[in-house]
């Protein structure tokens, strides 16, 4: 069964107790950890019990085929149900799983799978989808809404409370992997003091714009046409792991912007009084290189850049066609139009 995104929280809250095995995948590798981590402590709170707990890669259940349904058939030595964590699984073992949930062994044993980003076509992904008592979590990049909360819970927990303002530069500057997040939000608890407060400066000071720079490379590069340096600053992210979708949603947050501000100039607003109104603050070294980008993405060609941008998120995800290159071609197609409208 795939569960729908209303239902994740609750099941991770309470696992069905008849599942014996259970997808967690997805583009935020982060997220595929801390969903698999949650599922597994709900079944055996202490995972480093060796007793209890498992852990073993899918390329090895591939070479063993067997040890799958020997591991979620063993009984714990010391009672209570067993976990079995599988790590980097993809479609080449599609089909042992297929064969697995098809006829699970007996016992009451749990079989966790955390795998990468999977498309609909996926052979795992539909195995699990399709199985008896087995259940398949997507994971995607957080949101604003996700990450509004991500940023309360993690500095509600140290009683920090958070200003306004720092809110909405931490959405904007987080994300994109949800245990990088958790760390840089754990970072900034520790430098505001439990019992402290965190403002824009703070929030600034902490979480600085080192994890963000590659993003914003490639933000910037696309928007003002530099071909060039959109393709080295994309073969960088994508070397150091960052995903497509989140690359793309980058970029369509950066021409919301845009088009944001433009509306207001349009409606009478000065330039410096849109800019200032944007939410989370635009950092100042990049706010000249902003004001150009205005004058190549009037409000309608943004809007344009918006709906090339969310198709190329859809192909990512629907087509099984290489999200990076799907990603690539459309940041270059935007790059090639500010070229454009800068020699007229």
């Amino acid at each position: 069964m795939k569960l729908a995104a209303a239902r994740i929280a609750a099941f991770l809250a309470k696992p069905d107790a008849a599942m014996r095995a259970a997808l967690v995948y997805g583009p935020d590798a982060g997220l595929v950890r801390e969903r698999a981590d949650r599922i597994a402590a709900a079944i055996c709170p202490d995972l480093r019990d060796a007793f209890r707990v498992a852990d073993v890669t899918a390329a090895a259940l591939l070479q063993d085929p067997a040890r799958l349904n020997d591991e979620a058939a063993a009984l714990s030595l010391t009672g209570g149900r067993r976990v079995l964590r599988v790590r980097d699984a993809g479609d080449a073992a599609g089909a042992l799983f297929e064969r697995f949930l098809s006829a699970p062994p007996p016992g009451d044993g749990v079989v966790v799978v955390e795998g990468g980003e999977l498309g609909t076509r996926s052979s795992l992904r539909r195995a699990f989808e399709e199985g008896a008592r087995a259940f398949a979590i997507p994971c995607y990049a957080d949101g604003r809404r996700e990450l509004e909360e991500l940023v309360r819970e993690v500095l509600g927990a140290h009683r920090v409370a958070v200003d306004g303002e720092a809110l909405a530069y931490l959405v904007g500057r987080l994300g994109g992997d949800r245990l990088a997040s958790r760390s840089e939000l754990e970072k900034l608890a520790l430098f505001a003091g439990d019992g402290g407060r965190v403002g824009l400066a703070e929030a600034a000071q902490s979480v600085g714009d080192g994890a963000a720079m590659t993003t914003d490379d490639i933000v910037f590069a696309a928007a003002e046409g530099d071909a060039a340096g959109l393709e080295r600053a994309l073969m960088r992210a994508f070397l150091e792991g960052e995903m497509p979708v989140s690359v793309l949603r980058a970029l369509m947050r950066h021409f919301q912007r845009l088009h944001l501000v433009q509306s207001r100039i349009a409606a009478g607003a000065s330039d410096e009084d849109a800019l200032r109104s944007l939410r989370p603050p635009l950092f100042f070294k990049l706010q000249d290189r902003f004001k150009r980008q205005l004058r190549l993405w009037p409000a309608a060609r943004a809007a344009q850049a918006l709906t090339l941008l969310t198709q190329a998120e859809l192909n990512a995800k629907r087509t099984g066609l290489p999200a990076q290159a799907i990603c690539r071609d459309a940041l270059l197609r935007i790059a090639r139009g500010a070229t454009l409208r800068a020699q007229r």
